[in-house]
């Protein structure tokens, strides 16, 4: 007679006992799982959004699909999070029902927001970022019936559950071949890995994930979405994303730390944009698409004050403080050439950056937004994906060519991927440079090097366009990329400063160089030339509570006929997000744009200038100035106004002025108007010419 128990135990499985070879397996295929249907996601993207493609090639679609594999690594790395964490524990291996179950769950999330995505990019030609957020905040039954009615629901909601299902049987199906016989039973004899070995493949596991997740062998940051804009086609560009990817990024900024530190409004918003107008449009504006966007306007400067100039060359000077340019009052001979030029344009002794990092001065002097609490990275947060109306939105329309020429490495600050999506579309970086007179392996080639590539590329320019080019300099940046042989004497006598000091000396005679060459070319006489410095640095004088010697920059404009028209010295105070109004005051001819600046040679009778600045990081301070005074407002303490004085004499006094309320008012409404406008991506104009 049998024997029961026998048959029992005959009938059950007998508990997994699980090996690392089989976890490894089960979690390989499974990631590759994945990864194959994140491309069949990208694929259905491609195909639905097929018009787009126009007449890109095959490869440059195939170089977005590559581009895709690196950003879907990140994501197989993220959902495989438990499995690499259990090869640490057998008990854990063991529970491939908790795994199956997570991996059917989380692929079929990151599957529907894939499908999602399909309509969304037709209808913003965006990947998934914080629209979704602030249509999720908007009246859910509105919302909810624009869905319904609008696209394909009831299909979309059938295909993820037919995928999800298709997940489901694909990651079983998985875990009964990683088993360990052909008929998925387990084999008792079979020892776990002792706990050594586990332990030393889970750190070699371990650093290629982190590999993987990063997307780049570089040092630095990891991979941004700017990594994806290699080509010319923004829509491929965008193809190469992951929809899941910045949809998180874009959480992040949103409900994160950064995201916190957004100021909250404290105006009604029709008071704040009726300040804002006040403040920023003159009788040479006429506002345009009112109901959208706060300060769109399409601006006619005067002919006179215009300047027979074709070209336009950005020189945006690395940690350029005025506190140490001779031309603005010191006497330690720091910049002999910058001083020298001084004398032949016109320049700006009460300018300051709208930051502290290279970052800030680089979207706000280009892209002519200013640094918003919250907001201190744009270039990195998905917010920067969206089209701004700065210098190469307005010159492309004009048909412009364009250059952009830097030390060093342009995924540094997402430089390639923001200008890209900007309009620009030639850059030269550290890597495109041969046989340098200096490589630093921090930074890249010295600011001779940078400054001899821009002169050779701008001189064999054909000319038959006109052309607009950025030159950065990065030299006077610790760690400060100096050659051996310094062509300049080392600054002594100003204790921890002389090496910072020596670095701009040698930035300046850089830029002293760049300009005997530039002479000599036929386009000199018909280009403007722009030098700025993207920030400052602290010195022994912390100037109030934001110490502007951290913002002080000399602005300098450079082109025929310049001092005849407009003089050699202005002192209406700007900020670096008035530069292209002034650029586009010059050149002349009707042009629609957002900036949140003006034209500082075309502002009104009296007009002192004024300007927004706020320190880079979380600090939760900001500053309005306009003419000598200051008004900072921060989150830790009551607002207070200075009377402040740059050059040699550099200082501030704390008063008080009946006029404070009025000005406190003004820059909660530009910081609440201009966060607004950036939020509902209405901060900017596609075409930068007038319809």
């Amino acid at each position: 007679m049998a024997n029961p128990d026998a048959l029992k135990q005959r009938g059950a499985r007998a508990p997994f006992p699980p090996t690392l070879k089989s976890h490894l397996a089960y979690t390989l295929l499974s990631g590759l799982v994945i990864l194959l249907m994140l491309s069949l996601v990208r694929l259905a993207l491609l195909v639905y959004n097929s018009d787009m493609i126009g007449e890109t090639s095959y490869a440059t679609v195939a170089e977005g699909f590559l581009n895709g594999l690196r950003f879907d690594l990140r994501v197989v790395v993220y959902l495989s999070i438990p499995l690499l964490l259990a090869i640490l524990s057998p008990w854990a291996m063991a529970r491939r029902g908790v795994f199956r179950f997570w991996l059917t769950i989380s692929s079929s999330v990151v599957m529907f927001l894939g499908l999602m995505e399909m309509d969304f990019y037709r209808e913003f030609h965006q990947r998934l970022n914080g629209l979704v957020f602030q249509y999720i905040k908007e009246d859910p039954k509105t919302v909810l019936s624009m869905l319904w009615y609008g696209f394909p629901v009831v299909r979309y909601l059938l295909a993820w559950l037919f995928g999800t299902w298709l997940l489901s049987l694909l990651f079983k199906g998985i875990d009964r071949i990683t088993r360990g016989d052909g008929n998925g039973e387990a084999t008792p004899q079979r020892r776990v890995a002792p706990w050594y070995n586990r332990l030393a493949v889970f750190m070699v596991i371990l650093l290629v994930a982190v590999v993987a997740a990063r997307g780049t062998l570089r040092q630095g940051p990891p991979m941004r979405w700017g990594d994806a804009f290699t080509t010319d086609s923004n829509f491929v560009n965008q193809l190469g994303l992951n929809g899941t990817l910045t949809l998180i990024d874009a959480a992040k900024s949103r409900f994160g730390e950064d995201r916190a530190n957004i100021w909250k409004p404290v105006l009604p918003q029709d008071v704040a944009t009726q300040s804002v107008r006040e403040q920023l449009l003159t009788a040479n504006d006429t506002l345009v698409d009112a109901d959208e966007a706060a300060i769109r306007r399409d601006f006619t400067p005067p002919a006179e004050r215009t300047l027979p100039i074709k070209n336009v060359v950005v020189i945006l000077m690395e940690s350029f403080a005025g506190h140490s340019v001779g031309a603005l009052g010191s006497p330690n001979n720091i910049t002999p050439y910058f001083d020298k030029l001084a004398k032949e344009g016109l320049l700006f002794d009460r300018f300051f950056s709208n930051g502290t990092h290279t970052h800030q001065g680089m979207f706000a002097t280009m892209a002519c937004f200013p640094n918003l609490p919250g907001f201190e990275y744009l270039m990195q947060t998905p917010e920067g994906g969206h089209k701004l109306s700065g210098l190469p939105a307005l010159l492309s329309a004009r048909d412009y060519d364009d250059m952009y020429v830097y030390n060093g490495d342009f995924a540094w600050d997402n430089q390639s991927g923001f200008f890209g999506n900007q309009g620009m579309t030639t850059f030269i970086g550290r890597n495109d440079f041969v046989n340098p007179v200096f490589s630093d392996p921090t930074w890249g080639v010295s600011d001779q090097d940078m400054f001899d590539r821009g002169a050779e590329e701008l001189a064999k320019h054909d000319g038959k366009k006109p052309i607009y080019a950025l030159l950065q300099t990065l030299s006077n940046h610790t760690p400060y990329a100096l050659p051996k042989d310094l062509p300049v004497e080392k600054v002594t006598g100003q204790g921890r400063l002389d090496e910072h000091l020596t670095a701009m000396r040698y930035s300046d005679w850089a830029l002293g160089q760049f300009f005997e060459k530039a002479r000599k070319e036929p386009y000199f006489k018909e280009t403007l030339f722009v030098i700025v410095g993207d920030h400052g640095f602290g010195n022994q004088q912390q100037v109030t509570e934001l110490d502007l010697g951290r913002f002080n920059v000399p602005l300098l404009l450079i082109g025929p006929g310049i001092q005849e028209k407009f003089g050699a010295v202005n002192h209406t105070v700007g900020t670096q997000v008035d530069i292209v109004p002034t650029i586009m005051g010059r050149l002349g001819g009707q042009a629609r744009h957002q900036c949140w600046g003006r034209d500082l040679l075309n502002l009104p009778e009296g007009d002192q200038g004024m300007g927004m600045i706020k320190p880079s990081g979380s600090e939760q301070i900001v500053g309005l100035v306009q003419g000598d005074r200051i008004l900072i407002e921060s989150k830790d303490m009551t607002p207070r106004m200075y009377r402040y004085q740059l050059g040699r004499e550099f200082k501030a006094e704390l008063i008080e002025s009946p006029d404070q309320p009025e000005m406190l008012k003004k820059l909660e409404a530009y910081i609440q108007t201009a966060t607004k406008s950036l939020l509902d991506n209405t901060a900017g104009v596609v075409h930068g010419t007038p319809k």
